[in-house]
This record gives C-alpha cells, structure tokens and sequence, in this order.
C-alpha cells in the first residue's frame, strides 16, 4: 500500500489510546509498518467546553462535528470515537466502518464500595442523564453534582472533595491502566448504549478505507451496538433523555435489555427481548414507550 492513511481523533488521554488501539490492530491485520498510520488530533467542541452539561450546549455532536468535518474536508482518512458517545443520527457520508471487540460495559463507582454505601445526602458528580436517573432511582437522598472532563479531572475532583463519590465506565479505566472503583453490577445499572464500544468512521465513498477497516470490526460487538442505537433511534432519545441498554450475543441472535427514566428517576420502565435483527431492537422501544405514563413518554419524542 503507497497510501499513507490519517487517523482522526479527539486529544484526550483515553481518545489517544482508543486511536492507538486501532492503529495496531490495523498493522497487526495487514502487516503494515508503524509509518504507514498518522495519529491526528482535531479538537472538539467537547473537550472545550466544561463548565456546562453536554445536553445545555448541544448534546453528542459537541464530540463528533469537527472530527466529521475533518473527514469531509480530506484532513483525515478515518475516525475513532467512543460509541456512546457517537450521535444516533450521522451525516449521510459518513459510515461506522468497524468497531473493535467491546470491553467492560459496567460503570465504576469511585468513592464508595456501593451505591448504597453512599453517605446518607451524599453528593455524587456526573453530567450523564442516565446514570444520574438510575443513581435518585436508588438513592433519592444524594445530590447530583454537575461533574465533566476526561477520567483523569473527574477522579481528582472526587479527591479534592468536590464529590463523595462519582461514576466512570470501566472500559475507560481499564484502557488507562486506572485500577480503581468498584464494578457496579449490571442487573442495579444497567449500563448507557453502546458503553464499552470504540467505533471507526470513514467516508461512504471511499470503498478502499472502508475495505481495510473491515479486516479489524468485531461482528458481535458491531451486531450488538446497531440493535442499541436503533433502539435510540426508535425512542428519539435526546441528549436529556435518560436511556440503558445493552445487547449480547444470543443463541436466537441477541438478547437485548432496555431501560428508559424520567431524569429523576422517579418513573422507569425497563424490558428484554430475544431478537434476531438490530433493526427488531425498534419493537422493544415501541414496547417501553407504550407503557410508559404520559409523563415518562414526554421525554422521548418516538
């Protein structure tokens, strides 16, 4: 290949070892050299704005919009992204090209050994709807604390005593080397579409680019998270819109588990399903909002 290829990605610590993943997992599939992949940082509209919650700014295209300009304007070649991070709706000439083997999907709680070991009116940060409906869910005494920036600013605030306590995905720490938190299980929180998942973006016109990431997506994992974003998209889950999901490999297909809250946390329903499709995952969406009270289906728009 004469083709040198540029790797787009966000500039923070877990973003630059995601990009480096996917770069090695490229060369070990092809047997390129380390030369043959550039590692370039684009910043975004995420990582510069931290003093507001992302949904008050402009929800999860705050992570993607610049990386996808790079990519339309020929800056960059392709893209990683946490998935969950990822927007249900992309621009027609962008396409999830691959995703690499997911990881722990659980959230790690920092600052107590449980949730309910959790001070009495404790004050737990977060900026995420879902982990901050789940937590009044099961604690409605403690006060949610608006908490951003990377792993590494989120655990020195814990530390400073900004928070009791906080919530970050294990995927993440692990990927850092962070041996800290413990696994909150999945059956108490269920964990936010997609977590655990790192995706790569390419062109839909470049059939070449899109060929070599083939070599590298993980069937399962990519099966898996299309049956969670199209649950999304069957909800029409905003950026405000508390939802849990997560899809594993089935003998029918896939069994898929959902939950959607208010951003309180006082009314939820929650379902499974056995599907075969991701596209089926919509079935199981339609379910939830057509039990849900009138006051829980307003903060879904499907």
């Amino acid at each position: 290949m004469d083709r040198s290829l540029r790797l787009g990605t966000r500039g923070s610590p877990l973003a630059l070892t995601q990009a480096q993943m996917v770069k090695t997992a490229l060369e070990a599939a092809h047997g390129w050299g380390e030369d043959r992949i550039e590692i370039v940082t684009v910043k975004t509209s995420g990582d510069r704005i931290q003093d507001r919650a992302l949904a008050e700014v402009g929800g999860k295209a705050l992570w993607t919009k610049e990386l996808d300009a790079a990519l339309d304007d020929g800056r960059i070649d392709f893209a990683v992204h946490s998935m969950k991070d990822v927007e249900t709706i992309r621009p027609d000439a962008i396409v999830i090209a691959a995703m690499l083997p997911r990881a722990d999907v659980r959230d790690r709680l920092i600052g107590a050994e449980t949730v309910a070991a959790i001070r009495p009116n404790g004050r737990v940060g977060t900026s995420a709807p879902r982990r901050r409906a789940q937590l009044l869910a099961l604690r409605p005494d403690v006060e949610i604390v608006l908490f951003r920036g990377n792993v590494d600013t989120r655990l020195a605030k814990v530390s400073a005593g900004e928070a009791d306590a906080t919530l970050l995905a294990a995927a993440g720490l692990d990927r850092l080397g962070r041996e800290v938190g413990a696994a909150v299980p999945i059956d108490e929180m269920l964990p936010a579409p997609s977590q655990g998942a790192v995706g790569i973006e390419a062109r839909r016109a470049d059939e070449e680019m899109r060929g070599w990431l083939a070599a590298i997506d993980h069937g399962d994992t990519h099966r898996c998270v299309r049956a969670e974003r199209a649950l999304l998209a069957r909800l029409g889950a905003g950026c405000r819109s508390p939802v849990a999901a997560l899809a594993v490999p089935d003998p029918g297909g896939m069994r898929l588990r959902a939950q959607i809250l208010s951003p309180e946390g006082d009314e939820s329903e929650a379902g499974e399903a056995v599907i075969g499709d991701p596209s089926e995952a919509a079935d199981l969406a339609a379910a939830l909002l057509d039990r849900a009270s009138p006051t829980l289906r307003a903060h879904f728009a499907g």
